[in-house]
């Protein structure tokens, strides 16, 4: 296990106030150094002034930098691709420069990693800040060489008149290790396309190396002297959202046995403690708690029933022309009612969090995606000013969306500030799975119209869902205020209009979206592509079903409707790479036991475009459908890193083929059943299938997500894939072997 060096040279209230690197006064109007100088970075309590391009960039004397960004690394290499951009308007090289870490001492708050945010609202005020230093740097530079800053060049960080190296200045000659004490607004002018060296090339991710070689420091290997351990004492598998977990009684003796194991409470968080990490998975097993009875979940056999019954806060997210009227003129109407599961995020290894608390203010380091928010928590249940709580980030295992990641730090917290001593909270697997925050549970009910000519003339989507919650189990427990719903509450998650129909030129389109309570349902929080493979799942099978009606071929049919270039320009990519041959999908079905199958998708998150092509299997014995080969399309307009992307969209598209074909949380009418490998199976590595990414690169476009834009179109892809192979539709997934096999023997022969 790895310690982090920076800690252990420190006492522990030094530990709580320092970090960072010391940055001095310095005057850039030649007045000299300003009296006082900035505070170093590290020492206060942030967010710094998103307006000063010394929150964003340090200059060293040997001309290197430290990128300061509100973005973390989750593994989708956004740093990588950060870099790019900054050293493309410094003129610098990638080795020149450092990623900062998240912390709310020394970085700015950007809001959270999520939503496919990183280039796409992170990049713009970091490229802002380098366009701003680099104006003053030549501007420096102009002055100290006596020309004008039109005949300065600059490459690898020297400035020089025309490239001549006896007549040259480095940056960190002009200014290292000084601030520039310098506002921007976005004036200064930045590079355009045309001018870029590594933007929209493949650099290689910078964080690679170091993982590879088993040198990469993730929560998990983070350890700090003299700290205990901790467990969370949870009931096995989450009871209702609104229950939380009632404690009625806790026999502290059952413990004492395990020598130096100790109890901790706060309201009706219950945990552990102990000197061994095992002592205190012992006790957490041994500690016996009375849990009063939670109210009734629907379980797994009535949640659609329940969902589709309940009074619901509706919103209309499209409502366009004539709808009833469109539909009583359609020559084919097709419409059907699709369902779809909760699913976990459940990380390979279960989160894990430090925490050191002390009477003047707290340390706590986790993986959280957005410092400042947990900050903000972590405050509220440690009752401690905002300001006198430090969260910095350390990367944890693989997890999109909101896993466990919070509770485990607010869990550390709790107990270090018990113990008096700095605390190590690691997730059980049991706890991972079973008090997740899941994505939510969808309802469908779509119906599409065609005239005879096969163009779309009518659309109507209706979807049912609860919302999230952005407070951790372990903050509503503890304050003993469970199932609180903020932020929008069941209002948060909406039906997404990029994903029902609005890829088709389609001048009667009805969207309506159906927020059911959260109380009594399960926990929900943000999941990788937030509910659209639900959306794509249904959405695009009634599409589908409409170009069997007109006697089209699906890629085809979609050619004739789509209204949108963009949306055109990925169906083709995918289609071209994947040598897609034009037929009547089902129209290739035979009576062998194997049988193969070829399906096309589109989906999105937010303003992305996405398509894929799908190669499968399905084995009619068995039920068991195999992904053989997926083609991904995807233009997220300037693709910074096209070898990141490419990444992504493999991720995505494996990552899909588990969810669509295999997870699913299992739960009955007091919790949450699946609880570990068996209950809640994901896609192996001898299952994956081959991908073939292609990124649709658009130089003259913003750039825009590529972290879930393939996701929705992959799902739906395999499921008309199925019906190619079949001959019959999955209205529900994941799509399960037992599922396969009903809807096999259901078939009207």
């Amino acid at each position: 296990m790895t310690t982090v060096s920076s800690t252990t040279k420190f006492a522990r209230r030094d530990l709580l106030k320092g970090g960072g690197a010391l940055i001095i006064g310095f005057s850039l109007s030649g007045q000299g150094a300003a009296p006082a100088g900035p505070v170093p970075r590290g020492s206060v309590a942030g967010p710094p002034d998103a307006a000063a391009v010394d929150t964003w960039l340090a200059l060293h004397a040997d001309n290197t930098a430290t990128v300061y960004c509100g973005k973390c690394e989750l593994g989708q290499g956004n740093t990588t691709g950060l870099l790019q951009i900054v050293a493309d308007e410094l003129d610098m090289e990638m080795r020149q420069l450092t990623y900062a870490a998240l912390d709310t001492n020394i970085t700015p708050n950007q809001g959270a990693t999520s939503s496919s945010s990183s280039i796409h609202r992170g990049a713009p005020q970091l490229r802002a800040a380098a366009a701003q230093a680099r104006d003053v740097l030549l501007q420096r530079a102009a002055s100290r060489l006596g020309v004008q800053s039109g005949s300065l060049v600059v490459d690898k960080g020297v400035v020089s008149i025309d490239g001549n190296p006896s007549r040259s200045v480095t940056y960190g000659q002009l200014l290292g290790d000084r601030p520039f004490n310098v506002k921007f607004a976005g004036s200064a002018p930045l590079k355009p396309a045309s001018r870029y060296r590594l933007v929209g090339t493949s650099v290689p991710r910078i964080d690679i190396p170091d993982k590879v070689a088993g040198k990469y420091t993730h929560m998990q290997h983070v350890r700090l002297p003299g700290m205990l351990h901790g467990r969370v004492v949870l009931p096995r598998g989450q009871r209702a959202f609104g229950a939380g977990a009632k404690v009625v009684s806790v026999d502290e003796g059952s413990i004492t046995s395990i020598a130096g194991a100790r109890v901790v409470r706060k309201g009706d968080f219950v945990g552990v403690v102990a000197e061994k990490e095992w002592d205190a998975v012992r006790a957490a097993a041994a500690l016996k708690v009375t849990w009063a009875t939670p109210p009734v979940l629907p379980g797994n056999v009535g949640l659609f029933e329940r969902m589709r019954a309940e009074k619901t806060t509706d919103t209309v997210i499209a409502d366009w022309g004539k709808v009833d009227e469109a539909f009583d003129k359609a020559v084919h109407v097709r419409s059907s009612q699709y369902r779809c599961p909760y699913q976990g995020h459940m990380p390979f290894a279960p989160n894990c969090a430090i925490a050191d608390v002390g009477t003047d203010g707290a340390l706590v380091m986790s993986s959280t995606q957005d410092v400042y928010n947990a900050r903000s928590m972590l405050a509220q249940v440690l009752d401690l000013p905002v300001n006198k709580v430090r969260v910095k980030y350390h990367e944890g295992s693989g997890t999109f969306g909101r896993s466990c990641y919070e509770d485990a730090a607010q869990a550390a917290a709790i107990l270090s500030q018990a113990v008096a001593k700095p605390v190590r909270v690691q997730y059980m697997r049991w706890d991972e799975h079973g008090w997740d925050n899941y994505g939510p549970a969808h309802l469908a009910e779509v119906k599409a119209g065609i005239d005879a000519n096969g163009k779309l003339i009518a659309y109507e989507y209706h979807g049912w869902q609860h919302g999230w919650t952005v407070t951790s189990s372990v903050l509503d427990i503890a304050l003993e205020k469970p199932g609180r719903e903020r932020a929008g509450g069941s209002g948060s998650i909406t039906v997404n209009p990029q994903s029902t129909g609005s890829m088709y030129a389609v001048a009667d389109r009805r969207v309506i979206s159906h927020a059911v309570p959260m109380a009594g349902y399960l926990r929900g929080a943000a999941l990788r592509s937030p509910l659209d493979l639900s959306f794509a799942f249904a959405s695009e099978q009634t599409i589908d079903e409409l170009a069997i009606a007109a006697g089209l071929d699906p890629l085809e049919f979609r050619r004739r409707n789509i209204g949108d270039k963009r949306w055109l320009a990925v169906l083709e990519a995918a289609a071209k790479a994947a040598n897609w041959q034009l037929s009547v999908s089902g129209s290739r079905r035979s009576n062998a036991e194997v049988v193969s199958g070829r399906g096309i998708g589109l989906g999105t998150h937010h303003v992305s475009y996405g398509a894929a092509v799908a190669d499968i299997e399905v084995n009619k014995r068995t039920g068991v459908i195999v992904a053989k080969r997926l083609f991904g399309a995807l233009d997220c307009g300037l693709t910074v890193n096209p070898g990141l992307v490419e990444n992504q969209i493999v991720g995505q598209m494996i990552q899909s083929v588990s969810r669509i074909l295999k997870e699913e949380v299992q739960f009955d009418g007091t919790g949450v059943t699946s609880l570990d490998w068996n209950s809640y199976p994901v896609l192996r590595f001898a299952e994956h299938p081959d991908v073939v990414p292609i990124v649709v690169q658009r130089l003259e476009e913003p750039s825009t997500g590529a972290g879930e834009e393939v996701m929705g179109a992959t799902a739906v892809a395999i499921a008309n894939a199925f019906f190619d192979a079949t001959g019959v539709r999955l209205r529900q997934y994941p799509m399960t072997p037992a599922r396969v096999k009903a809807a096999l023997s259901n078939a009207p022969s």
